[in-house]
């Protein structure tokens, strides 16, 4: 699209579509916000596009998630089940790790 042909577009023109609301969007959002938190995504090729781990907050979104579990259990199908329980162990599991490796990066003394 041209620069003239951008300008002229509007801006509900502009926007992608979204996925119809369910379980399935919600559980693959939370574990998306979580995999940021924790640090696991990149969004260039160099180092200094990395983002840092916030630990505390992917804490708590994990937290939430596991409160998700909680709540819900009875009414989901199998496989909306198996998708939370499965984020759920992935995240904590990496949340593990994230956490052993700032504690390594922060050196004995801290």
């Amino acid at each position: 699209m041209s620069d003239v042909e951008q300008s002229d577009a509007k801006p509900e023109d502009l926007h992608i579509p979204l996925p119809p609301a369910s379980f399935s969007f919600l559980v693959l959002s939370l574990r998306a916000q979580a995999e940021m938190q924790l640090g696991l995504m990149q969004f260039g090729e160099d180092d200094k596009d990395k983002v840092e781990p916030d630990l505390p907050l992917a804490r708590h979104t994990i937290d939430l998630m596991g409160v998700l579990l909680e709540k819900t259990k009875g009414n989901l199908t199998l496989e909306e089940n198996r998708m939370l329980e499965n984020s759920l162990t992935e995240l904590r599991f990496r949340y593990v790790q994230a956490s052993e490796k700032a504690g390594k990066a922060a050196g004995p003394n801290s």
